[in-house]
């Protein structure tokens, strides 16, 4: 199968679980993962139709997009890995939304370089839903708090909620927290799901999935 022929597959399945869960069409956009991949693998989905994508590495992402999006216009750069305070500045350049805020400290980073770059990115808090010790993300009981400072005072809009449920429990308790945790803080933006379960995340209201191998291949 092509990686176009791929592409397709997974938007399919998309469109295919908002219809069972009742939602419509469009629901979840579909966020392509091309970390660890050059720029020639991306450039065919790029040319299938594709215009966002997900990475994890502001280094690595600097290397290949600017030439990438100099190409094709239209393109919308997430950031789904840990960042650290110190690229902040290069993160708020680069990238149209910044998934990962989890901390005081990131969020006054992010919130001065938006100040200082003059330029308006999209951000969601990172919850660690399964409170895994070696992943990122705000403890869920914090969620609420923390969202309401980055917004009342840090004074950034934060547009949503992301999470990565562990890779070994059963991610739709996890989904349905994040789920709720958002409308407590009165957010309608969810990122969850990847290729393994990105049809039970639109189940449980995700409005973007973030799916790589199943449209890259394996790394």
């Amino acid at each position: 199968m092509s990686v176009e022929e791929r592409l397709n597959d997974v938007l399919s399945r998309i469109r295919d679980a908002e219809d069972a869960a009742g939602r419509p069409k469009g629901a979840a956009s579909l966020i392509a993962v091309s970390k660890t991949f050059e720029a020639d693998p991306i450039r065919p989905v790029i040319a299938a139709g594709q215009r966002i994508f997900g990475e994890n590495r502001v280094q690595e992402a600097q290397g290949k997009w600017p030439a990438l999006q100099a190409e094709t216009a239209g393109i919308e750069l997430h950031l789904i890995g840990p960042l650290q305070s110190n690229k902040a500045a290069d993160a708020v350049a680069l990238f149209d939304v910044i998934e990962t805020i989890d901390r005081e400290k990131i969020a006054r980073a992010v919130a001065a370089e938006i100040a200082r770059q003059d330029k308006p990115v999209r951000l969601y808090v990172q919850v660690n839903t399964g409170l895994e010790p070696q992943k990122a993300g705000i403890d869920p009981d914090e969620t609420v708090a923390f969202v309401t400072l980055c917004q009342e005072t840090i004074g950034i809009a934060v547009e949503g909620l992301m999470c990565i449920p562990p890779a070994d429990e059963n991610p739709g308790p996890h989904f349905a927290l994040l789920a709720k945790l958002a409308e407590r803080c009165g957010l309608d933006k969810l990122s969850m799901g990847m290729s393994g379960d990105f049809e039970t995340a639109v189940q449980f209201g995700a409005t973007s999935v973030r799916v790589g191998s199943a449209i890259f291949g394996t790394r």
